[in-house]
């Protein structure tokens, strides 16, 4: 057999390769699409193209590889070991992981928990599924806080969290796993080598965390969702902040962790409460794409909500919308290139008033006037489904230019967050 292979590039195939060259640790790679200044770069560590993909013990894939690619499938046939970079983090690194993942939340429990480990005196990194990688933070940290995706979670075989945190499980992905079962079973895998000794954060108020974790024996510690996602991993985020500090002997001061909640930082574009014009507040939730994310947001937002949906449909379960839009919404103000077409499942419920506008900055001013002119009290929330890429960078650009218009149309900051 010969050595390690890195099966694709990109950011995290490179980072793979600039960590095993911190190791001193040699391998070749290869990538279906390879771009020059990347194969140059990964030449320049003293890495070498794949002359064939046969002959393996060890590939590490990167998260965008699929998992049934013909090419891993020929070499896991001929005995290769298929793994991803948090696994390789976890065998070559001595540096304790806490491990978090859900269908929405990830991050900003992540970052939260990060927080509150320094509040506590560890000198904690987070990295992972959000920037840096994880590989580029681990040997660096006294504890790594990892936010773990299906996709990364797809491929870990050994990897054993101290904490696992357990937000929900949603729908999202199913182009990648093809079932829901499927992208469930990836996100499980955070739990399949638990021991006793270590300690799951789950949300209990779940059914199909309550049933996914059944046989896992690690200690748990259960949360019950509170009345804005934030809040709600901000809770996640402190329990196993404080888990992880009983598993390692230190005292918890719960003086210090309430004061770290209270000045915990609000990542960008996630529910936020940013703006009032009278009695009516402006709520940010750009990164609300799936399904969980959307109806979360539509049920903690105060109502009435003017709500505004759309950019590029990901074929979310819209139509499972339809009760919660029946009781709180007045108006839905339909953006982007699928916006009045999604919308289309709720007209007969709440009125509908599609944004013909092309571009992105165009459309949020006029949705949020039209909101401003059908509400009194309540709410206008960005929460919108679909993705941000028809009139957006991405959806921080769509976050930052929501924020500037309502403002400019004459909304005063709330503070804080």
């Amino acid at each position: 057999m010969k050595g390690r292979l890195v099966f694709g590039l990109g950011r995290s195939g490179l980072g793979v390769l600039a960590y095993l060259r911190r190791k001193g640790l040699p391998a070749d790679f290869h990538d279906d699409r390879p771009k020059a200044e990347e194969v140059a770069q990964a030449q320049a560590w003293g890495f070498a193209p794949a002359a064939q993909l046969s002959g393996y013990g060890e590939v590490i894939a990167a998260p965008g590889v699929p998992i049934d690619h013909p090419a891993l499938e020929r070499l896991r046939a001929e005995g290769a070991e298929i793994l991803g970079e948090v696994e390789l983090a976890y065998r070559l690194s001595p540096t304790p992981l806490i491990g978090i993942t859900g269908t929405a939340g990830k991050g900003t429990t992540t970052v939260a928990t990060e927080y509150f480990l320094k509040a506590l005196g560890f000198r904690a990194l987070a990295g992972g599924n959000l920037d840096p990688p994880l590989l580029d933070i681990v040997d660096q940290a006294e504890v790594a806080v990892v936010e773990l995706s299906s996709f990364q979670l797809e491929r870990v075989v050994h990897f054993r969290p101290r904490v696992a945190v357990l937000l929900n499980l949603g729908v999202d992905h199913l182009d990648r796993h093809k079932t829901l079962a499927a992208y469930h079973a990836a996100k499980l895998n955070l739990l399949r080598n638990l021991t006793p000794e270590d300690a799951l954060v789950y949300n209990a108020a779940d059914e199909r965390i309550i049933t996914g974790i059944q046989g896992c024996v690690a200690r748990r510690i259960p949360f019950w969702p509170q009345a804005t996602p934030r809040q709600t991993n901000l809770l996640a985020a402190r329990l196993a902040a404080r888990a992880y500090a009983e598993l390692a002997g230190k005292a918890v001061d719960e003086e210090v962790l309430e004061q770290a909640q209270a000045t915990a930082p609000q990542l960008e574009g996630r529910f936020e409460a940013f703006a009032r014009t009278g009695e009516v507040t402006f709520i940010d939730d750009s990164i609300a794409t799936r399904f969980d994310a959307v109806r979360a947001a539509l049920l903690a937002a105060p109502q009435p909500i003017a709500w505004i949906l759309g950019g590029v449909d990901k074929g979310a379960p819209v139509a499972e919308l339809r009760e919660v839009v029946r009781e709180r919404v007045r108006v839905i103000l339909a953006v982007g290139r699928d916006g009045p077409r999604m919308a289309q499942w709720f007209s007969d419920l709440t009125e509908v008033v599609p944004i013909h506008e092309a571009e992105g900055q165009a459309a949020l001013r006029k949705a949020v006037q039209e909101g401003l002119q059908r509400l009194q009290s309540g709410s206008v929330l960005l929460a919108p489904l679909g993705t941000s890429f028809d009139q957006f960078k991405d959806y921080k650009h769509r976050s930052r230019v929501y924020r500037q218009v309502v403002l400019e149309l004459g909304a005063v900051p709330l503070g804080g967050g």
